[in-house]
């Protein structure tokens, strides 16, 4: 039972409070879930909740007032958790957890700031050093040498009503509906090393990588290199990626499949595109778990696009953490799926003869010796 109650402080101040009952909501029983029913609601353990709330706690924490007694960061954690794994409505979110309709759109606003500005930087980023060298051993055994990951996007649902001062139509792929785009490295264990999401549903994957930070980092350097480069090495460290990408010496694709291949080549494509697949599982157990990527939600697009990446961090942190993706979170993306089915890859066809070819036919022509070294 709700009531209203007008406060004063003072005889000129006076304010009204909302109090809601947490007597029938969800989070009144919370603390009686076991560890199965935990993990179904929040889609991660309690260890990784507790530390979550560890590190992103003091970031949501709000000070009490005269007024009201501000809601507990453990709270805010788990509204914003349970609306990343499910996108419910804001006013089911509200009666669940007890709090206002507007509290709920503010919470996960502030949770998802928290994650990227506290937990960003230290979970997400390339690898170098000695990391570096367990990325290419992981991808040497998949029979792919020098890789430092693989390269690939995928659409993510946005409502055309979020985009009303943003062009829609920009928005909607090839698949007619409206999406923001995920660019995503994933390295040997299915972890994002590199994201870059928010441009509008028919960009192509080749215009989308060339205004990314991984791009400029890439041709910035002298020597044209995303990574160190090793003179007594022909063959540079790079990432790979499907035929969308352009062909570049950072990074390498596959043969199109429409050409005369020679048997080296069509090895080099299957063995290319087999180790690319770490990116495949990669989206799959991220919009598994955070299944508000599935969705058309009403967000702008640039609140969005944060979501994302938040989402991606929250996924590295899972799977670093041991705390397992569960199959049955799959269920049903089917049907998703079906009526927002991902466009098809587009070729890049602006490639010239460069020195980026000369690498791949190196590596084509050479990859059975090089794997044995």
């Amino acid at each position: 039972m709700e009531d209203c109650r007008c406060r004063g402080d003072g005889e000129n101040r006076h304010v009204w409070v909302r109090n809601r009952s947490s007597e029938d909501n969800f989070w009144s029983s919370v603390e009686l879930f076991d560890d199965d029913e935990w993990k179904a609601q929040f889609r991660v353990s309690r260890a990784t909740f507790d530390y979550l709330l560890e590190q992103v706690g003091p970031a949501i924490k709000r000070r009490r007032t005269n007024f009201r007694v501000p809601i507990e960061p453990k709270r805010r954690l788990a509204i914003a958790l349970w609306w990343f794994a499910r996108a419910g409505e804001y006013r089911t979110v509200s009666i669940m957890f007890g709090v206002g309709i507007a509290t709920v759109c503010n919470i996960v606003r502030q949770v998802t700031s928290a994650i990227l500005e506290r937990l960003h930087q230290r979970f997400l980023s390339l690898p170098s050093d000695q990391r570096l060298d367990d990325v290419m051993a992981a991808f040497k055994e998949r029979c792919y040498p020098q890789c430092a990951g693989a390269i690939g996007t995928t659409h993510i649902p946005v409502s055309p009503v979020a985009l009303s001062r943003d062009r829609p139509d920009d928005y909607l792929n090839e698949r007619g509906w409206h999406s923001v785009i995920l660019q995503a490295v994933v390295d040997h264990k299915a972890c994002f090393t590199d994201v870059y999401a928010g441009w509008p549903g028919s960009t192509s994957s080749a215009s989308v990588l060339s205004c990314s930070d991984l791009h400029t980092k890439a041709e910035d350097q002298a020597d044209g290199y995303l990574f160190p480069k090793e003179v007594s090495v022909e063959i540079p460290v790079h990432l790979i990626g499907d035929t969308s990408f352009p062909l570049k010496p950072w990074l390498m694709k596959s043969y199109s499949l429409k050409d005369q291949l020679s048997p080296e080549q069509h090895r080099f494509t299957h063995t290319l595109s087999s180790a690319c697949s770490v990116v495949d599982t990669a989206f799959t157990r991220l919009k598994g778990r955070w299944r508000c990527l599935l969705k058309k939600n009403d967000i702008d697009a640039s609140n969005m696009s944060k979501v994302v990446v938040a989402c991606c961090v929250l996924h590295n942190i899972c799977e670093i953490r041991g705390d397992s993706f569960l199959p049955e979170w799959n269920t049903g993306t089917v049907n998703c799926s079906s009526y927002l089915r991902q466009p098809d890859m587009q070729p890049y066809d602006g490639d010239t003869f460069c020195p980026a070819e000369v690498i791949r036919k190196t590596i084509t022509y050479n990859l059975l010796t090089l794997l044995q070294h």
